[in-house]
């Protein structure tokens, strides 16, 4: 193949397109459990998270409540992925071997949200989230209606030593996590004779690169636990989260929709919430509960 700046054009518009396929091809969870946020700087600050007060009734002017300053952003962060293309394999016209490269290229660009997302989630219990403690925690300080500080758990405080599960709730505006974008992948490419890369070592580069980063929301939205997954522990998580409130006794009406689990776990859940009858033929009261939601990344 004669190598020109047309050819270099053409193929560069081929590798994209398949870049493009790859990305809109990726399975994707995060959606599911994290809100996406747009950002126009290097961080987003969210210090309103936290203690948002009750409506009350108006007697009189308004009585502005002033926000908890809690201090909370989330950095955003370059992150990159950079393949070589031999001059050779364009002269010879191999390109076949490269086109699946970057369709891959695309798909790992594709999933890198749900690689931050759910790893983030994983790392709940040594992660801090606005209030200065661990998301998954056994004293998130919380305000009760005499206006003492007392401490709140949202970590099944019997401990246990098996494969973590979570229960959240998602039906909110803020889900328990956030996915902050900057910057949308975006596929580069380096084919300039004067490049560094060519002229030493007739090398093409194409890559993608993007900016963005995960952080947590409300840490009342969410249940984790270490014990064996049944009928007994997630009765347990879900009537924990269900009755927990706010500061100075607000309601705060969480529910959970999803128990997110790893592989190991997905079956056992399915049994727990999906099965219309028991092993003693008596109906399965949890079915319908909430849904399942399983994903590798959790493993």
């Amino acid at each position: 193949m004669l190598i020109n700046t047309g050819t270099l054009r053409t193929l560069y518009v081929a590798f994209s397109a398949a870049f493009k396929d790859g990305m809109g091809a990726a399975p994707s969870n995060y959606a599911r459990i994290a809100t996406y946020v747009t950002s126009s700087s290097k961080s987003n600050e969210y210090g309103w998270l936290g203690k948002f007060p009750k409506m009350r009734e108006w007697l009189g002017d308004r009585v502005v409540n002033g926000m908890a300053a809690h201090g909370y952003a989330i950095r955003n962060k370059p992150f990159e992925l950079t393949v070589g293309v031999d001059r050779d394999d364009i002269d010879d016209d191999n390109l076949g071997i490269y086109t699946p490269l970057m369709k891959e290229l695309g798909q790992s660009a594709g999933e890198h949200p749900d690689d931050l997302v759910f790893s983030l989630l994983k790392l709940g219990n040594s992660t801090l989230c606005y209030d200065g403690q661990f998301f998954f925690d056994t004293d998130h300080p919380v305000i009760n209606s005499n206006g003492v500080v007392e401490s709140q758990s949202n970590w099944d405080n019997n401990g246990g030593s098996g494969t973590p599960w979570y229960l959240l709730d998602t039906s909110r505006a803020l889900k328990p996590i956030i996915y902050q974008e900057r910057k949308k992948p975006h596929f580069v490419s380096m084919t300039a004779d004067t490049d560094e890369n060519v002229f030493n070592r007739k090398e093409y580069i194409y890559g993608v690169d993007s900016r963005c980063n995960v952080g947590f929301g409300f840490w009342q939205q969410a249940y984790g636990s270490r014990a064996v997954l049944d009928e007994a522990s997630l009765v347990a998580g879900y009537t924990a989260m269900t009755a927990r409130k706010g500061d100075n006794g607000r309601e705060l009406g969480f529910k959970p929709t999803l128990l997110v689990v790893p592989p190991a776990l997905k079956f056992a859940a399915m049994k727990l919430v999906s099965a219309t009858t028991l092993a003693n033929g008596a109906d399965n009261v949890m079915r319908g509960l909430v849904e399942v939601l399983d994903d590798s990344r959790l493993a």
